[in-house]
């Protein structure tokens, strides 16, 4: 039992040096890397809204830019140390909930109006 805790113990000591050297990379992790990671959501959002036709993967994609932005405003709030960014976000996602109710309410209207979910069949609606 005794050899359990000494091999234990010295495991322990090993990784010790790597848990910090972890620890610095995460310090190091700035402002830049969190607007990079904000504008890749969303533009990955607008490429599939702009080049998918079934609504439901649109709806999916207009959720992906809402939260890059959002990060992006996280991210400026935690770089200059003011709340409203973090404030501001928590309105931007009760109106996401709001949106994605009434989206999804629609998305099922619509299918069961024409068995289909595809953009183009709604291009035609008639006023």
């Amino acid at each position: 039992m005794n050899a359990l805790a000494g091999s234990m113990s010295a495991l322990i000591a090993q990784s010790a040096p790597s848990l910090a050297s972890a620890a610095d990379m995460l310090s190091t992790i700035g402002l830049y890397h969190y607007l990079v990671v904000a504008c890749a959501m969303f533009a990955l959002g607008v490429i599939g809204f702009l080049s998918r036709r079934n609504l439901i993967i649109m709806f999916l994609c207009t959720e992906l830019m809402l939260q890059g932005a959002s990060l992006a405003l996280i991210a400026f709030s935690r770089y200059w140390f003011n709340h409203t960014g973090e404030v501001f976000v928590i309105f931007v996602l009760t109106v996401a909930a709001a949106e994605a109710a009434m989206a999804l309410a629609l998305v099922v209207l619509l299918y069961r109006k024409r068995e289909t979910l595809d953009a183009l069949a709604w291009s035609s609606m008639r006023g």
